[in-house]
Protein backbone atom coordinates (compact mmCIF):
# COMPACT_ATOMS: atom_id res chain seq x y z
CA UNK A 1 0.00 0.00 0.00
CA UNK A 2 0.96 3.48 -0.74
CA UNK A 3 2.53 5.19 2.34
CA UNK A 4 1.06 8.10 1.00
CA UNK A 5 -2.62 6.97 1.12
CA UNK A 6 -2.13 6.50 5.34
CA UNK A 7 -1.68 10.46 5.98
CA UNK A 8 -5.41 10.91 4.74
CA UNK A 9 -6.86 8.36 7.89
CA UNK A 10 -6.09 8.12 11.24
CA UNK A 11 -3.13 5.69 12.29
CA UNK A 12 -5.15 2.92 14.51
CA UNK A 13 -6.94 2.41 11.00
CA UNK A 14 -3.78 1.38 9.05
CA UNK A 15 -4.26 -2.24 9.74
CA UNK A 16 -7.43 -2.13 7.79
CA UNK A 17 -6.33 -0.01 5.03
CA UNK A 18 -3.36 -2.62 4.85
CA UNK A 19 -6.18 -5.39 4.51
CA UNK A 20 -7.96 -3.43 1.89
CA UNK A 21 -4.23 -3.60 -0.19
CA UNK A 22 -4.21 -7.18 0.15
CA UNK A 23 -7.87 -7.59 -0.62
CA UNK A 24 -7.28 -5.74 -3.75
CA UNK A 25 -3.78 -7.24 -4.73
CA UNK A 26 -6.09 -10.93 -4.50
CA UNK A 27 -8.75 -9.82 -7.18
CA UNK A 28 -6.26 -8.40 -9.46
CA UNK A 29 -3.93 -11.35 -9.20
CA UNK A 30 -6.86 -14.27 -9.25
CA UNK A 31 -9.37 -12.21 -11.63
CA UNK A 32 -12.15 -13.00 -9.14
CA UNK A 33 -14.32 -11.63 -6.71
CA UNK A 34 -13.06 -11.53 -3.18
CA UNK A 35 -16.31 -10.61 -0.46
CA UNK A 36 -15.61 -9.18 2.64
CA UNK A 37 -16.82 -9.70 6.17
CA UNK A 38 -19.69 -7.02 6.78
CA UNK A 39 -18.01 -3.65 6.94
CA UNK A 40 -19.10 -0.79 9.87
CA UNK A 41 -20.03 2.69 7.45
CA UNK A 42 -16.37 3.84 8.01
CA UNK A 43 -14.50 0.85 6.77
CA UNK A 44 -16.88 0.73 3.83
CA UNK A 45 -16.05 4.80 3.11
CA UNK A 46 -12.17 3.43 3.35
CA UNK A 47 -12.69 0.30 0.85
CA UNK A 48 -14.51 2.85 -1.48
CA UNK A 49 -11.57 5.34 -1.34
CA UNK A 50 -8.92 2.92 -1.93
CA UNK A 51 -10.47 0.90 -4.71
CA UNK A 52 -11.65 3.92 -6.19
CA UNK A 53 -7.92 4.43 -7.76
CA UNK A 54 -7.72 1.28 -9.20
CA UNK A 55 -8.99 1.61 -12.28
CA UNK A 56 -9.49 -2.09 -13.31
CA UNK A 57 -11.18 -2.68 -10.06
CA UNK A 58 -15.33 -2.35 -9.69
CA UNK A 59 -16.94 -2.76 -6.28
CA UNK A 60 -20.30 -2.90 -4.48
CA UNK A 61 -21.67 -3.53 -1.42
CA UNK A 62 -25.16 -5.20 0.13
CA UNK A 63 -26.15 -5.86 3.57
CA UNK A 64 -29.40 -7.92 3.13
CA UNK A 65 -31.47 -4.79 2.35
CA UNK A 66 -30.92 -1.03 0.83
CA UNK A 67 -30.81 0.99 3.84
CA UNK A 68 -28.34 -1.23 5.75
CA UNK A 69 -26.12 0.39 8.51
CA UNK A 70 -23.39 -2.33 8.06
CA UNK A 71 -22.85 -4.19 4.45
CA UNK A 72 -20.47 -6.71 2.65
CA UNK A 73 -17.89 -5.67 -0.48
CA UNK A 74 -17.65 -7.43 -3.47
CA UNK A 75 -14.85 -6.18 -4.57
CA UNK A 76 -13.91 -7.55 -8.17
CA UNK A 77 -12.57 -7.37 -12.07
CA UNK A 78 -14.10 -4.77 -13.78
CA UNK A 79 -15.67 -7.13 -16.16
CA UNK A 80 -17.49 -9.17 -13.64
CA UNK A 81 -21.38 -8.64 -13.37
CA UNK A 82 -22.32 -8.71 -9.47
CA UNK A 83 -25.56 -10.79 -8.59
CA UNK A 84 -27.23 -10.42 -4.95
CA UNK A 85 -26.73 -13.93 -4.04
CA UNK A 86 -22.79 -13.22 -4.34
CA UNK A 87 -22.83 -11.25 -0.87
CA UNK A 88 -23.79 -14.80 0.19
CA UNK A 89 -26.24 -13.46 3.49
CA UNK A 90 -28.85 -15.33 5.44
CA UNK A 91 -31.72 -13.49 7.17
CA UNK A 92 -32.78 -15.11 10.60
CA UNK A 93 -36.13 -13.97 12.24
CA UNK A 94 -35.77 -14.60 15.76
CA UNK A 95 -38.70 -16.57 17.02
CA UNK A 96 -39.47 -16.42 20.49
CA UNK A 97 -42.75 -16.27 23.71
CA UNK A 98 -43.68 -12.50 23.14
CA UNK A 99 -45.59 -12.42 26.16
CA UNK A 100 -42.50 -13.70 28.35
CA UNK A 101 -39.69 -12.00 26.55
CA UNK A 102 -38.78 -8.61 25.45
CA UNK A 103 -35.49 -8.26 23.29
CA UNK A 104 -33.55 -5.49 22.76
CA UNK A 105 -30.70 -4.86 20.58
CA UNK A 106 -27.80 -5.52 23.37
CA UNK A 107 -29.57 -8.64 24.25
CA UNK A 108 -29.59 -9.99 20.70
CA UNK A 109 -25.95 -8.67 19.80
CA UNK A 110 -24.53 -9.73 23.08
CA UNK A 111 -26.37 -13.31 22.52
CA UNK A 112 -24.64 -13.70 18.59
CA UNK A 113 -21.22 -12.67 20.56
CA UNK A 114 -21.35 -15.38 22.94
CA UNK A 115 -21.20 -17.69 20.37
CA UNK A 116 -17.63 -16.71 19.68
CA UNK A 117 -18.47 -15.65 16.18
CA UNK A 118 -16.17 -12.48 15.87
CA UNK A 119 -18.64 -9.37 15.21
CA UNK A 120 -17.44 -8.89 11.75
CA UNK A 121 -20.15 -11.93 10.77
CA UNK A 122 -22.81 -10.20 12.20
CA UNK A 123 -24.89 -7.53 10.02
CA UNK A 124 -28.06 -5.68 10.94
CA UNK A 125 -30.11 -6.36 13.63
CA UNK A 126 -33.73 -5.43 12.93
CA UNK A 127 -36.98 -4.59 14.85
CA UNK A 128 -40.64 -3.49 14.44
CA UNK A 129 -40.75 -3.16 18.35
CA UNK A 130 -41.85 -6.72 18.47
CA UNK A 131 -40.16 -8.95 15.62
CA UNK A 132 -36.86 -9.25 15.45
CA UNK A 133 -34.42 -10.11 12.68
CA UNK A 134 -30.91 -10.61 11.58
CA UNK A 135 -28.44 -10.85 8.88
CA UNK A 136 -25.43 -12.89 9.41
CA UNK A 137 -22.91 -14.21 6.67
CA UNK A 138 -24.19 -17.41 5.48
CA UNK A 139 -21.16 -19.54 6.12
CA UNK A 140 -21.88 -19.43 9.80
CA UNK A 141 -25.87 -19.52 9.23
CA UNK A 142 -26.41 -23.00 10.38
CA UNK A 143 -23.70 -23.14 13.23
CA UNK A 144 -25.41 -20.34 14.52
CA UNK A 145 -29.04 -21.84 14.24
CA UNK A 146 -27.91 -24.65 16.20
CA UNK A 147 -25.92 -22.87 18.70
CA UNK A 148 -28.39 -20.04 19.46
CA UNK A 149 -31.34 -21.47 21.26
CA UNK A 150 -31.18 -19.42 24.07
CA UNK A 151 -31.76 -15.18 24.71
CA UNK A 152 -31.38 -14.87 28.92
CA UNK A 153 -33.42 -17.73 30.39
CA UNK A 154 -35.82 -18.12 27.42
CA UNK A 155 -36.01 -20.36 24.85
CA UNK A 156 -35.86 -18.97 21.08
CA UNK A 157 -34.97 -20.49 17.68
CA UNK A 158 -33.64 -18.51 14.50
CA UNK A 159 -35.84 -19.40 11.39
CA UNK A 160 -34.38 -18.59 7.71
CA UNK A 161 -36.63 -16.27 6.35
CA UNK A 162 -36.74 -14.68 2.57
CA UNK A 163 -36.10 -10.86 1.75
CA UNK A 164 -40.14 -11.14 1.04
CA UNK A 165 -40.69 -11.15 4.24
CA UNK A 166 -38.24 -8.75 5.96
CA UNK A 167 -40.06 -6.31 8.24
CA UNK A 168 -39.76 -2.57 8.17
CA UNK A 169 -37.38 -1.24 10.53
CA UNK A 170 -38.41 1.21 13.66
CA UNK A 171 -35.99 4.00 12.96
CA UNK A 172 -35.85 6.24 15.42
CA UNK A 173 -32.58 8.08 13.47
CA UNK A 174 -33.15 12.11 12.72
CA UNK A 175 -31.08 13.83 10.51
CA UNK A 176 -29.65 17.11 12.53
CA UNK A 177 -27.41 20.09 11.82
CA UNK A 178 -24.63 21.10 14.45
CA UNK A 179 -22.18 23.52 15.19
CA UNK A 180 -19.06 22.56 16.83
CA UNK A 181 -15.47 23.90 17.80
CA UNK A 182 -13.91 21.03 16.96
CA UNK A 183 -14.12 16.79 16.35
CA UNK A 184 -13.00 15.73 19.77
CA UNK A 185 -15.28 13.27 20.65
CA UNK A 186 -16.24 14.81 24.46
CA UNK A 187 -17.31 18.25 22.16
CA UNK A 188 -18.88 16.40 19.45
CA UNK A 189 -21.64 14.28 22.30
CA UNK A 190 -21.44 17.58 24.63
CA UNK A 191 -23.57 19.39 21.64
CA UNK A 192 -25.80 16.81 20.34
CA UNK A 193 -26.86 16.01 23.71
CA UNK A 194 -26.38 19.26 25.01
CA UNK A 195 -24.55 18.14 28.57
CA UNK A 196 -21.02 19.50 29.97
CA UNK A 197 -17.91 18.92 28.44
CA UNK A 198 -17.11 17.64 31.77
CA UNK A 199 -20.16 15.36 31.67
CA UNK A 200 -18.93 13.47 28.43
CA UNK A 201 -15.22 13.20 29.52
CA UNK A 202 -16.62 11.13 32.62
CA UNK A 203 -18.70 9.47 30.07
CA UNK A 204 -15.88 8.26 28.14
CA UNK A 205 -13.13 7.60 30.46
CA UNK A 206 -15.57 5.50 32.30
CA UNK A 207 -15.91 3.16 29.04
CA UNK A 208 -19.42 4.44 28.29
CA UNK A 209 -18.38 5.36 24.40
CA UNK A 210 -17.77 3.64 21.69
CA UNK A 211 -16.61 4.76 17.90
CA UNK A 212 -17.63 1.88 15.62
CA UNK A 213 -18.15 -0.58 18.03
CA UNK A 214 -14.79 -0.20 19.51
CA UNK A 215 -14.75 1.63 23.28
CA UNK A 216 -12.64 4.52 23.23
CA UNK A 217 -10.88 5.87 26.66
CA UNK A 218 -10.04 9.70 24.81
CA UNK A 219 -12.29 12.21 25.58
CA UNK A 220 -9.33 14.39 23.00
CA UNK A 221 -10.02 11.64 20.39
CA UNK A 222 -10.82 12.60 16.99
CA UNK A 223 -13.94 12.13 15.11
CA UNK A 224 -14.27 11.58 10.97
CA UNK A 225 -16.38 11.13 8.54
CA UNK A 226 -19.28 8.29 8.82
CA UNK A 227 -17.75 7.60 12.43
CA UNK A 228 -20.54 5.80 14.75
CA UNK A 229 -20.66 6.63 18.12
CA UNK A 230 -23.14 4.69 20.60
CA UNK A 231 -22.84 6.44 23.93
CA UNK A 232 -24.69 4.16 26.74
CA UNK A 233 -27.75 5.70 27.95
CA UNK A 234 -28.40 8.44 25.76
CA UNK A 235 -28.08 6.65 21.96
CA UNK A 236 -26.15 7.21 18.60
CA UNK A 237 -24.62 9.77 16.38
CA UNK A 238 -23.38 8.96 13.11
CA UNK A 239 -21.04 12.04 11.26
CA UNK A 240 -22.77 12.16 7.64
CA UNK A 241 -21.19 15.39 6.46
CA UNK A 242 -18.68 17.82 7.23
CA UNK A 243 -19.52 20.87 5.67
CA UNK A 244 -17.10 23.38 6.57
CA UNK A 245 -16.25 26.31 8.92
CA UNK A 246 -18.65 28.76 9.98
CA UNK A 247 -16.78 32.55 10.05
CA UNK A 248 -15.93 32.16 13.81
CA UNK A 249 -13.77 28.87 12.46
CA UNK A 250 -16.57 26.82 13.64
CA UNK A 251 -17.07 23.08 12.19
CA UNK A 252 -20.56 22.85 10.36
CA UNK A 253 -21.71 19.07 10.55
CA UNK A 254 -24.34 16.64 9.44
CA UNK A 255 -25.54 14.22 11.44
CA UNK A 256 -28.05 11.53 12.46
CA UNK A 257 -28.69 10.89 15.75
CA UNK A 258 -30.88 8.24 17.64
CA UNK A 259 -32.08 9.24 20.85
CA UNK A 260 -32.82 7.02 23.65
Amino acid sequence: MDANIYQHFRSDERPFIDLVGDWMEQVSMQYAPYLTDFLDPRQAYILETLVRQESDLSFTFFGGYEAAERKRCLIFPDYYTAAQDDFEITMFEIVYPVKFITLSHGKVLGTLVGTGMKRELFGDIISDGERWQIFVAKEVASYLQLQIIKMGNVSVRLEESSYTQMLVPKDGWSFEKETVSSLRLDTVISAVFNISRQRSKQLIESGKIKVNWTEILRPDFMLDLLDIVSIRGFGRIQLQGIEGKTKKEKIRLNLGVLRK
